[in-house]
């Protein structure tokens, strides 16, 4: 299976950012980039072992990892006993959710700090206005942004459905 230099470049600029973003271990992340990367017929496990040029252990172990946390699928094609693997067409939602679910918890934890402050550090606020609060208003527009993205997606998923 040949696989670009372009790509090639890609694939390791994208799993040196997935490896800090995720904490995933170099081959998971290298793998996660090839799949987003790669069209939506996938590949199969012999090429993800040719492109990365891991072995057969060390390919399923990621693999398995990447479906467990629904970054990756796999399809077969009738008459084929091959698996083929690919990125799911909901990866980029869910990674969508989980910031929707960190700046939640971000916005409850900003609030119990602003009401504190409100109430035993007055001087951090003046005119009723504080760096919590201009933060807090970052959050929400924040979170109303991701809402928007998340409903779009949902829109484009089900008009293209196949």
């Amino acid at each position: 299976m040949d696989c670009s230099e372009e790509k090639k470049q890609l694939i390791e600029e994208a799993g040196l950012f997935f490896e800090k973003k995720y904490k995933f271990s170099p081959l998971v992340a290298r793998i996660h980039a090839l799949m987003i990367l790669s069209s939506n017929q996938g590949h199969t496990f012999e090429e993800i072992m040719e492109i990365t040029g891991a072995s057969k252990g060390s390919v399923s172990t990621s693999l398995n990892l990447l479906i467990q946390l629904q970054s990756v699928e796999y399809i077969t094609n009738s008459g084929d006993r091959k698996r083929y693997f690919r990125s799911t067409k909901k990866h980029l939602k869910n990674t969508l959710r989980e910031s929707l679910d960190r700046i939640h918890e971000e916005m409850r934890l900003t609030e119990r700090f602003n009401a504190y402050n409100c109430k035993h550090n007055k001087q951090k606020f003046i005119k009723n206005e504080s760096i919590g609060l201009m933060f807090l208003d970052y959050l929400k527009s924040q979170e109303q942004n991701i809402k928007e993205t998340i409903a779009k997606m949902d829109n484009f998923l089900s008009e293209n459905a196949s």
